[in-house]
């Protein structure tokens, strides 16, 4: 894999939890192999793993649930 798609940094393969959002929920993934800029974090997963994930999200059910704040930055002034 070639250098960071967004500020052309070096790239190193992680194992890492990702977000997947799908149909106005916000999905966790643990375990995902992908490439992390060491510069700025972007993510980069190979086409296989986003397959996967993919896959993942729409036909299986989670081995569990967590409970997350949510905040609006609209409502600060």
């Amino acid at each position: 894999m070639t250098g960071c798609p967004l500020c052309k940094g070096q790239l190193e393969r992680k194992v890492i939890s990702y977000t997947q959002p799908y149909e106005g929920r916000l999905y966790v993934v643990e375990n995902v192999p992908a490439h992390v800029c060491r510069q700025c974090g972007e993510i980069v997963l190979d086409p296989s793993t986003a397959k996967k994930i993919q896959k993942l999200v729409w036909s299986s059910q989670p081995k569990g649930t967590l409970q997350l704040p949510v905040f609006d930055l609209a409502e600060v002034s």
